[in-house]
């Protein structure tokens, strides 16, 4: 049996690099995604040393280019039985300051990209009848903060699109996982991007100016180690290890502490407010 082949977008740094090394550590084939593997020397060389292959692919580009590179990808080992749907990024600022350009970088790469990325390697996964599609989200793919509402935007559609996505390619035994990270010590925080006109005045003492003003404090001290956490969704993957036995079983895999805090508070909402409005909701049928 051939080694299974992945294919990880926005391999040139944190977890989807972490994602390249410890599949190729497991003797697995790894074609690396880069938005400017020239700018990223030291991840290609990471990842060509251990025998790993590396493309250029841009999340922003057009529908036909993302799915003539992923093509392209795909023939280097004749298959792609996992994709990693990883690259991205936040953008944080109050909604009401975004620009149309930043609008659209910001769902053209974290959602956009990854639906092109999707169509591209269908195809092949329907005609082996298998394949697994991981979809990096967030926490803020569940729960929204303050500054957060383009990135968080983006990751609840991709989760939605996840979900559907799932149903639609069971029966052709393609999985589909969406991974939801709290805070990792990647370099994600570090490489935030605000919001070009910057933060008005007005703003300043509100939950929005507090909101910025935290995630740069906790910039370098988050808790979570990337390693770990791709150790535990490629267990999930590939049925393997301590997470092995989720494989195919879950569609969600939220991995922190801090993540499950602020999910079991975001359920623990959601409940509420369905119960509080279920009289209500009863009442509208004919």
């Amino acid at each position: 049996m051939s080694s299974p082949v992945w294919l990880i977008t926005g391999a040139s740094n944190g977890l989807g690099l972490s994602f390249s090394l410890r599949a190729l550590k497991a003797g697995h084939k790894v074609i690396g995604a880069m938005r400017n593997p020239t700018r990223a020397a030291e991840a290609v060389k990471a990842i060509e040393s251990r025998g790993g292959k590396v493309v250029q692919i841009d999340m922003t580009e057009s529908q036909a280019s993302i799915h003539e590179k992923v093509k392209a990808a795909e023939k280097i080992y004749g298959k792609i039985d996992i994709l990693v749907n990883n690259a991205g990024y936040s953008l944080l600022g109050p909604l009401s300051e975004f620009t149309e350009r930043e609008v659209n970088t910001q769902i053209q790469t974290n959602f956009f990209g990854p639906i092109y990325a999707i169509q591209a390697v269908l195809p092949g996964m329907r005609s082996r009848k298998s394949g697994t599609i991981v979809n990096i989200s967030s926490i803020a793919g569940q729960d929204a903060l303050p500054t957060c509402s383009l990135y968080a935007g983006s990751k609840f559609a991709l989760e939605g699109l996840s979900e559907s996505l799932a149903r639609e390619v069971a029966e052709w035994g393609i999985d589909v996982l969406i991974v939801e990270p709290g805070a990792f010590r990647t370099n994600f925080l570090k490489a935030l991007v605000a919001n070009e006109k910057g933060l008005p005045e007005h703003e300043k003492d509100t939950p929005v100016g507090k909101a910025m003003q935290r995630f740069h404090e906790v910039a370098g001290t988050q808790r979570g180690d990337p390693d770990k956490l791709a150790d535990r969704v490629f267990e999930v993957v590939t049925g393997e290890g301590e997470a092995g036995a989720l494989k195919g079983k879950i569609l969600r895999l939220p991995l922190g502490k801090d993540c499950l805090t602020r999910l079991d508070a975001k359920i623990a909402k959601l409940k509420s407010d369905v119960d509080a409005s279920r009289a209500i909701a009863e009442t509208t049928d004919l």
